[in-house]
């Protein structure tokens, strides 16, 4: 088995976790649109128009982030259930320990280093 503290692991599990979802809420709920101002401006066009571009490169940009979040979200609460299964640390490709160093870095983890690599380049 994989050496680590499972009382901290799942801590910083549970911890990164509830961030997560604090960041999914915000980019949820929060302001999400800019308001454009009244009036126009000196080309003729209005301020509204002129906001759209800007508007619509802040939605993709939070759409983005909020896809990001969703996704370590995701990680996030696997690794919780393999903790809990007691696989938490084990390589799902070639079923070796993953070492602690890696975890230490990210905590969600799925592969060893060798598989990592191995998947990055594209084997099978």
């Amino acid at each position: 088995m994989a050496q680590f503290d499972e009382a901290a692991v799942r801590l910083r599990l549970t911890t990164d976790l509830q961030q997560v979802e604090r960041d999914i809420y915000a980019r949820t709920h929060g302001e999400q649109a800019i308001s454009p101002s009244e009036g126009i401006d000196g080309t003729g066009v209005t301020s509204e128009q002129s906001d759209e571009g800007t508007a619509l490169t802040e939605y993709e940009r939070n759409q983005a982030m909020l896809d990001n979040d969703r996704a370590l979200e995701s990680q996030i609460r696997a690794a919780i259930e393999r903790l809990d299964t007691g696989k938490y640390g084990i390589c799902e490709r070639c079923g070796k320990e993953i070492s602690a160093r890696r975890l230490e870095a990210l905590p969600y983890v799925t592969l060893c280093l060798d598989d990592q690599e191995l998947v990055e380049r594209g084997g099978a």
